[in-house]
């Protein structure tokens, strides 16, 4: 699965380049800067100078001579185009990870921050070493001003509930707490593994 941030710079970055291209294309035709340095746009080159259109009357008739499903599907198309846009900016909006958490409580440190991947792996690490514990995740959500804690662990066949929340809260959570500050609240599901099945011969 791609991480969000990858996903992000790489759609800012074709959306970037697109707006780039278009703008030094209205640009050099607006200003014309082809004539005026002597430069040779290439063959096909729309707008080349402040008054060519981008579809000039022959471009619109050989477009509508393709038949009548051309411009519903081109309307199509750019729907579906301004809907992933749409979508992509509401799921920026309603983002469930904080980021970047302020270190220091509720008088942060000035310019320190600490991302939510790095705590969340910090504390799986040290929960996952924990006695009787076979595998743990742990995921931060919410706010930066108020981040919450989900910890997903599973135990060992003979691992004890109890204990093992005890030494969560005391060791992998106090840690955290005591090196951020930050006072998260926190879910813990709690999961034993089956016991493997036994061969008799």
């Amino acid at each position: 699965m791609i991480p969000r941030s990858v996903l992000n710079r790489t759609l800012l970055a074709l959306a970037g380049l697109v707006l780039l291209g278009g703008g030094l294309l209205i640009l050099f035709a607006g200003f014309d800067l082809y004539r005026r340095h002597g430069l040779g746009p290439p063959a096909g080159w729309p707008l080349t100078a402040p008054d060519d259109v981008l579809l000039g009357s022959a471009d619109r008739a050989r477009w509508s001579s393709q038949g009548w499903w051309w411009w519903p599907a081109v309307i199509a198309a750019l729907a579906v185009v301004a809907l992933l846009a749409l979508w992509w900016l509401l799921t920026q909006l309603n983002r469930r990870r904080p980021g970047a958490l302020p270190v220091g409580g509720t008088s942060p440190r000035e310019g320190v921050e600490l991302r939510d991947r790095a705590l969340s792996d910090a504390i799986a690490a040290e929960a996952g070493a924990l006695p009787e514990v076979r595998h743990a995740a742990v995921r931060i959500t919410g706010r930066p001003a108020r981040p919450r804690t989900r910890v997903a662990l599973t135990l060992t066949p003979h691992g004890a509930p109890g204990a093992t929340l005890g030494a969560l809260c005391e060791g992998p959570l106090r840690t955290a707490h005591r090196s951020t500050g930050l006072d998260m609240p926190t879910e813990v599901r709690l999961k034993v593994a089956r016991h493997p099945p036994h061969r008799t011969e």
